[in-house]
């Protein structure tokens, strides 16, 4: 099995990617989508954040307020930090379980679209990484235009991540952002014939296919082992 990692910092173009690798037939299991689950209302997330940083962060009908937490994170990044750590083992457990589901449907190749890949040493489980990469002058223009944030806000973000040269250094593939929609639909169609390529032997062997092929060989011969002794 190979399990991509896609990241990129806010407003890269990362969740573009993550679409396009959707509308190609790859799974994908998105961090983002799973960090606003753990913290749903009545959950231990939820009760573990708002020890941290107080019921000040509710909105009216018991959900948290994400605007105003990120706004206390961002601004102060030293409260990023703590706020991850919180959620990790929630996060890792409920990605460990829907990989697993994708395993189960006999799925070869997965993406993990994970923003905060190399922060939290999550690509020590993906093979390839992949960093959608812009420069930081695009950057902030695009997340300024993204949300309407005045520059101050929008650096306070921006300074929150690891930066982008960073996370391009760290990358196996780099996906160039800094062009138009077209463009980034070319990159990605070079991409996306590299990285699925047939599997390894050693990807093969961790598929369900492989494993199913493995555990058949081995009764296989324990079999064949019981009927030489019934023999003999």
């Amino acid at each position: 099995m190979r399990i991509i990692g896609l990241t990129g910092g806010v407003a890269a173009g990362k969740s573009t990617v993550s679409n396009l690798f959707k509308a190609s037939g790859l799974p994908v299991v998105d961090a983002d989508a799973i960090a606003r689950i753990v913290v749903k209302k009545g959950s231990g997330g939820l009760k573990k954040v708002v020890a941290a940083f107080g019921e000040d962060i509710f909105l009216e009908n018991g959900e948290i307020d994400r605007l105003k937490l990120g706004g206390i994170v961002f601004g102060d990044p030293s409260k990023l930090e703590p706020l991850s750590r919180l959620l990790a083992p929630y996060i890792s457990r409920r990605l460990f379980w829907e990989v697993l589901k994708l395993w189960v449907k006999g799925y070869k190749i997965i993406v993990l679209d994970i923003p905060l890949l190399f922060e939290t040493k999550r690509d020590r489980w993906t093979s390839p990484t992949i960093v959608v990469w812009i420069d930081t002058e695009t950057q902030l223009k695009r997340l300024m235009a993204r949300d309407g944030s005045s520059a101050q806000d929008a650096q306070n973000r921006i300074n929150a991540q690891m930066p982008m040269d960073v996370k391009r250094s760290k990358a196996d593939i780099v996906i160039d952002n800094n062009g138009s929609v077209d463009d980034l639909n070319e990159n990605f169609k070079k991409i996306l014939d590299q990285v699925t390529k047939p599997l390894t032997w050693k990807e093969f062997w961790l598929s369900r296919q492989g494993v199913t092929l493995a555990c058949a060989s081995i009764l296989t011969g324990v079999l064949g082992c019981k009927k030489l002794i019934e023999y003999v």
